[in-house]
Formats: C-alpha cells, sequence, structure tokens
C-alpha cells in the first residue's frame, strides 16, 4: 500500500491501534506516520521503538507537519473539545478521514471548514484480525485520489464499499458495525442452549465458539449465498429442520432481528442530530 504524504493519527485506542498495524503490515513507512495519543502505554513504546512518532497534543507537532490524510480516531463524546484545534489542516490538499461513529460530515465541516476534504467511515472491530468491513462516505471537496487513498487504508484491515447518501450509514452502523455484538450473543446463547439441555459448560461455550468461527470462516470462503450453506446442512425431516422450523418462524428469527436493526439505525439517527460544534 502507497499513501502519497504523511499520516497524521489522532487517537491509538484498540481501533486508531488496529488500523496503524494494517498500515505498517501493508509497508506503510513508520517514519511517514504520527500519532497523537495523550495517554502513554506500552503499545506507543513499540510504536515509537519501530519509528512512529508519537505525541501528546496537536501542539506538539512539528512546524514541519503537512499530513495528506488525517485519521480521526477518538471517541465521539471527545471529539468536541478538540476537533476545532485541527482545523490548521483543513486545505485542500489534506483529507480528513473520521472512523467516529454519528458525527456526520455537516459535523465536520462546520469544525473544519467548507471546504475542507472529508471522508466519514463506519468500520467494525474485526478490523483487529484484518478481516473487518467498512463503508465510507465524502463530502463533494474529498478528491477522487483522496477517496481512494482513504479506501487504500481501510482495506489494510478487511473489506470496504462506498455510499454516495450519507444516511445510510445509520443503518451500516446498525449492521455491520453493531454485528460482531449481535454474533458474539449468539454465541452465548447457542452455548446457554447447549447447557440446558445437558451440555456440561466448557464443551458448550467450546461448540458454540468453534462452530460459530468455523461457519464464518466457510461462508467468506464459499461462493454459494448463505441461504444455500443452511440448506446444505439441514436434511429432509432431520434435526436441524426441527430447530429452524422454530427460528424460521413468523415470530422467530428474522422479525427479531429486522426489530433489533431498526432500533439500532434510529439510535443512530439520534446520535448524528446533535449540534455541529
Amino acid at each position: 500500500m502507497k499513501i502519497n504524504g504523511s499520516l497524521l493519527l489522532i487517537g491509538c485506542g484498540k481501533m486508531g491501534g488496529a488500523l496503524l498495524e494494517g498500515w505498517l503490515a501493508q509497508g506503510v513507512a513508520p517514519e511517514a506516520v504520527t500519532v497523537i495519543e495523550p495517554f502513554e502505554s506500552p503499545v506507543l513504546e513499540g510504536l515509537r521503538a519501530r519509528g512512529v512518532a508519537v505525541v501528546k497534543a496537536v501542539t506538539d507537532l512539528p512546524e514541519a507537519c503537512d499530513p495528506a490524510v488525517v485519521v480521526i480516531a477518538i471517541k465521539p463524546q471527545m471529539m468536541d473539545a478538540t476537533i476545532g484545534d485541527y482545523r490548521l489542516f483543513a486545505k485542500a490538499s489534506t483529507v480528513f478521514l473520521s472512523i467516529a461513529a454519528g458525527k456526520t460530515l455537516a459535523y465536520f465541516q462546520s469544525a473544519l471548514g467548507e471546504e475542507a476534504p472529508i471522508v466519514r467511515a463506519m468500520p467494525n472491530t474485526p478490523a483487529a484480525v484484518g478481516r473487518g468491513m467498512t463503508v465510507l462516505c465524502a463530502n463533494g471537496a474529498a478528491s477522487a485520489p483522496q477517496r481512494e487513498a482513504c479506501s487504500s487504508l481501510l482495506s489494510a484491515v478487511g473489506e470496504t464499499a462506498w455510499v454516495e447518501d450519507e444516511s445510510l450509514l445509520d443503518a451500516v452502523t446498525a449492521v455491520s458495525g453493531g454485528g460482531p455484538a449481535y454474533v458474539f450473543l449468539l454465541i452465548e446463547c447457542l452455548a446457554q442452549a447447549g447447557i440446558e439441555a445437558g451440555l456440561p459448560s466448557d464443551l458448550a461455550e467450546r461448540l458454540a465458539r468453534v462452530t460459530v468461527a468455523g461457519s464464518g470462516e466457510l461462508v467468506h470462503q464459499a461462493s454459494e449465498a448463505p441461504s444455500q450453506l443452511r440448506k446444505n446442512v439441514t436434511s429432509p425431516a432431520g434435526t436441524t429442520l426441527e430447530a429452524l422450523n422454530v427460528l424460521m418462524a413468523e415470530d422467530g428469527l428474522q422479525p427479531l432481528m429486522t426489530r433489533a436493526i431498526a432500533a439500532a439505525t434510529r439510535r443512530s439517527r439520534e446520535l448524528g442530530q446533535s449540534e455541529p460544534a
């Protein structure tokens, strides 16, 4: 992966750190990256040892700092107090890439200026193992090369897709952003059901964990649709069909998941309606 220019990463928590590791693994030179992170940790010490510049605040940056991409990876609730500090980088040659949930393009344009190139992205936590899913949306000031650079940065930790309608990111947040939590809950529920069916708890938890992980890898590699993979496992008049008759009933999993995604989408819209800084 090649980025024309340097990178400024604001925040090096779990997601920011996962992105940075992906970039370095894909060949981004450590000396091309500067991290702003106020809280010291062994992770930051390791990054410094590898040649990544790490500072505590924007005021600690050298005057010559002129990043091609500013990646905003801080928590949304911290944004109001800090985002205005980065307006000094707001120019046509620098694109701001935000992974903060609920903070809209309009929010960043208000804080950084209408002419600032901005890309908003919604990644998810499997990015930590290089299997993330990120959907991006850009404002009109972001050029095609800047969009390509942002897509390349997120592709280092998984797959990417673009939407032109920013409002779709609320549903994206609900489906893929929160999706890992739903899968983890499925593992919990599957294990508990096994326990209630008489299995020892450690075996039930292992069966659930490995089965879901293996099924995820199978659907990742398969050319068939998930519906066909489901049919491949389901024998006529067999045990799996009995379970699916419950899960696929009118009051089964699909209407429950539809209500859950609708609730998460609604909440994402509410979070995005807060006043810009």
